[in-house]
């Protein structure tokens, strides 16, 4: 299955269900609380907006989210069906994001996960992608986030 760019209109809210069904793993394991609980079907629409939001499989199996930042792309809301996983959709999307990133003239692609989430630590290391800082949310003494980098291959 190919990825697709996902433009108004959509229905955000099957992406939405989608990603509060496999980001609710993390409830009770991460502290504060995932943004996925603050996202909106108007939040959804404007990334499409602002940045860009591609999925794969219709309704969606697997879907991301890049938004340009200062010197990288960043990747955020990556989220693939559980039943779907280990069929490379993941892989899939995140060899879009190269291609985006490339396009959109960025060396590099950026993504956050939590501390406690070790094993997303080991996929995206996997992947190729380094640690590059830690940060803690406000209110916080103790870093909660990992920032991980991957350089783009020059084309």
């Amino acid at each position: 299955m190919k990825p697709y760019q996902c433009h108004e209109p959509y229905d955000w809210s099957a992406l939405l269900r989608l990603i509060q069904s496999e980001f609710a793993y993390m409830g009770g394991r991460i502290d504060p609380p995932s943004s996925m609980h603050r996202l909106s079907l108007e939040a959804i629409a404007a990334q499409a907006r602002d940045g860009e939001v591609w999925a794969i499989g219709k309704p969606p199996i697997a879907c991301v989210f890049l938004t340009p930042r200062t010197d990288a792309l960043y990747v955020g809301k990556l989220a693939v069906a559980a039943h779907h996983r280990g069929k490379g959709l993941a892989r899939a999307l995140l060899a879009l994001a190269e291609t985006r990133a490339k396009a959109l003239g960025f060396a590099a692609l950026e993504l956050e996960t939590r501390v406690e989430l070790v094993e997303n630590h080991t996929v995206f290391r996997a992947l190729g992608f380094v640690e590059t800082g830690r940060k803690a949310h406000a209110g916080f003494d103790r870093p909660t986030s990992i920032t991980f980098r991957r350089p783009v291959s020059k084309p």
